[in-house]
């Protein structure tokens, strides 16, 4: 089974997520620019990070902030080279071996996934996870174990695609072999934690092989 990461794995949102967290920075004094040290977080646990003298309520305050500002900005969404010919791949791969063959794990809420999928036209797969369904994101491996669990998949034979530093942790945290895609952070920092690297999905490929799934790089 594959567990897809969603921003900077699957669609380009980097611009939308930068300009609505630079500006509740800016809201909130901070003098600090979103990086790559935070992509692959659920908000609630960057807010807790940068601003943990709002306490609580404070950071509960500043999430339905940023969430709003995320959730308005979704006009530049753009999915990414080699997420539709992929996930056309798997979708003939379940189709052949009668059971889901993907899914998305994201540090996104669920109102914040809607709204960006929104814009890719693509389906829903089943068995997403989103942030407000497990209480310890990502680098927690909680996230990606449940991944597995609601395809009915054993973690330790399924692939995690991520192209965050917390996504790949939790990853390989669930027992799970990662890929690591160079879209928002430094291959250098991403290749000590990652099995493999690439600089897209369209790098990789997808089919059946007897009774699973076999990954691998795309010949061009």
């Amino acid at each position: 089974m594959l567990l897809l990461d969603m921003d900077g794995t699957l669609i380009d949102s980097g611009p939308a997520v930068e300009r609505s967290w630079n500006r509740l920075f800016g809201e909130f004094g901070i003098d600090l620019e979103f990086g790559a040290e935070h992509h692959g977080k659920p908000a609630r646990q960057v807010l807790g990070e940068v601003l943990p003298e709002l306490g609580e309520d404070g950071i509960a305050q500043a999430h339905r902030r940023v969430e709003e500002l995320e959730v308005s900005d979704v006009d530049e969404i753009a999915v990414l080279p080699g997420t539709e010919r992929l996930l056309a791949e798997l979708a003939a791969a379940a189709e052949q071996l009668g059971r889901p063959t993907w899914t998305i794990v994201t540090s996104c809420t669920a109102p914040l996934f809607e709204a960006r999928w929104a814009r890719t036209g693509l389906p829903v797969p089943a068995g997403l996870v989103t942030a407000d369904q497990v209480t310890r994101g990502k680098p927690d491996p909680e996230p990606y174990l449940l991944g597995a669990e609601r395809l009915g998949a054993d973690p330790t034979a399924s692939i995690v695609i991520e192209d965050s530093i917390g996504g790949l942790r939790s990853g390989a945290a669930a027992g799970s072999r990662t890929v690591a895609v160079t879209s928002t952070t430094p291959a250098g920092d991403l290749a000590p934690l990652a099995d493999a690297l690439v600089t897209s999905l369209d790098d990789l490929e997808v089919r059946v092989d007897g009774e699973g799934l076999l990954l691998s790089r795309r010949g061009r």
